[in-house]
């Protein structure tokens, strides 16, 4: 969503440290081109104009201040990344649970915005983490509504409370209200609460929120807003905040290809924090939003402690332990390591999003997007039919078992010989790697003589006791 805005930030940022000193023009320049990157991605002007003031501000200042030699660049950086995160929200927030459960958690937004499939990513962000949460199905006008948030938890084994059938029939406050007592009742120590949206705001709709407002006392009221409505996605909030009230913020659509001034608005003007973040289609796809990641982000500097968060709960941990212990101990990687890894690395998710959270993905957009998702699937297939044998010593795959492995797999000949010559090299550069502690091409191999180099000759020592003493000396 941000790759247009972070291409415009590198560009500026790569203009301003050519240059060398700084002068207060340059500032001027600068500040110029972030406030036509930050309009042209739909933040709204009053955020823009006080965004591109501060940082004005602040470097005109801090270069007055700089000593010779020193990188003013990376200074007036640190001042814009600072003050991105600011408006993002500053800090993370997480749900602030109730001292008698169950903590209500109360979702607002548009129809349209992505509420019920919301309402089950939280279920099971929460659930993963211990918790027992109660979706319950207040949404009553919404074609199917009542359906679809009972397929969502039977997906993820979160139990609905949907005592009416919905399209039309039912009282949505009445729900609500019975579906604390209910979640008090069986314990549960969390409630989710599904409402209904319009395409619009109305006043029908801001009646139902703040009556279902006031019959459950919630926790906290999530306002869910898509990234991708621009500056309508700040006048919505605006009325919500004034009509129901919210203590927090709910970007869904976050993977969408729209220019993202939401993310960069509400926050700011509704003085309520981003608290999480949907990114994807997928249940898994959601997380607690984090000002700083996304400000790295969006400055081209990528966003590496989400990265090792999704490898960390991607790869087992005595897996992981026992692929450390075998690397210590000097045994080869084997296939069935690698297909151990290949199955860790399809459970983090899209490979094009994970290449997009390295630093500079920026300059390989390109690539990043044109990457073949297919690729590990393909690979997967044809280690997959190998016997575990062959797995454990590809040295035995002559012809015959290549052509049996690439029929069994749906591949061809050439792409197992491909698999297996790039897994040959990888073996080879583990082993550098365990002996010289750095890969060959790094250096390595400059720390041992040249093959051909003539050994320097023993000089003979002297037979005299004093003079050989010397000569040791």
């Amino acid at each position: 969503m941000f790759d247009s805005l972070s291409s415009r930030f590198s560009a500026t940022f790569s203009s301003l440290r050519s240059r060398g000193k700084i002068s207060k023009d340059d500032i001027e320049s600068m500040s110029g081109q972030i406030r036509q990157a930050l309009l042209e991605s739909d933040v709204a002007l009053e955020v823009v104009d006080s965004f591109v003031l501060d940082i004005k501000e602040k470097a005109i200042d801090a270069i007055a201040s700089m000593q010779a030699g020193t990188n003013q660049a990376n200074a007036i950086f640190e001042i814009v990344n600072a003050s991105l995160v600011e408006i993002l929200g500053g800090q993370a927030r997480r749900v602030r649970f109730s001292k008698n459960p169950p903590t209500v958690i109360m979702l607002a937004g548009l129809q349209g915005a992505g509420k019920t499939t919301l309402a089950g990513k939280l279920a099971k962000f929460y659930a993963d983490q211990g918790n027992t949460p109660l979706l319950v199905a207040s949404d009553l006008q919404r074609p199917n509504a009542v359906t679809q948030l009972q397929v969502v938890g039977a997906s993820i084994a979160v139990p609905v409370f949907a005592p009416e059938p919905g399209n039309g029939v039912g009282d949505p406050v009445k729900v609500a209200k019975a579906g604390i007592e209910f979640a008090k009742a069986k314990q549960y120590n969390m409630v989710i609460v599904d409402t209904a949206g319009r395409l619009g705001v109305d006043a029908d709709l801001m009646k139902q929120a703040s009556d279902i407002r006031d019959a459950v006392a919630p926790d906290e009221i999530l306002f869910v807003v898509d990234a991708m409505m621009g500056q309508d996605a700040v006048r919505t909030s605006q009325a919500f905040l004034t009509g129901v009230g919210f203590d927090g913020v709910v970007l869904t659509k976050l993977d969408g290809d729209a220019r993202g001034g939401a993310a960069l608005s509400i926050a700011s003007i509704t003085k309520r924090p981003i608290m999480f973040a949907s990114t994807g289609e997928k249940i898994s796809d959601f997380d607690i939003f984090y000002p700083d990641r996304m400000a790295s982000r969006i400055l081209g500097m990528g966003d590496v402690a989400t990265l090792a968060e999704a490898a960390k709960k991607a790869f087992d941990g005595d897996t992981s332990a026992k692929l450390e212990a075998k690397f210590a101990s000097g045994e080869d990687f084997t296939l069935e390591d690698f297909l151990d890894q290949l199955s860790a690395m399809s459970k983090m998710g899209s490979m094009s999003k994970l290449l997009g959270m390295l630093p500079g993905a920026g300059a390989m957009r390109k690539e990043i997007e044109n990457f073949d998702e297919g690729e590990i699937v393909r690979t997967r297939a044809i280690v997959e039919s190998m016997t575990p044998s062959e797995r454990r010593d590809p040295k035995t795959l002559n012809g015959s078992r290549r052509a049996r492995i690439a029929v069994g797999s749906g591949r061809r000949v050439s792409e197992v010989n491909t698999l297996l010559e790039r897994f040959s090299a990888a073996q080879k550069m583990m082993k550098q790697v365990r002996q010289t502690g750095m890969p060959a091409g790094m250096g390595a191999p400059a720390m041992a003589p040249p093959k051909n180099q003539a050994k320097p000759k023993k000089r003979s020592k002297s037979g005299n006791p004093a003079k050989r003493a010397l000569e040791e000396s």
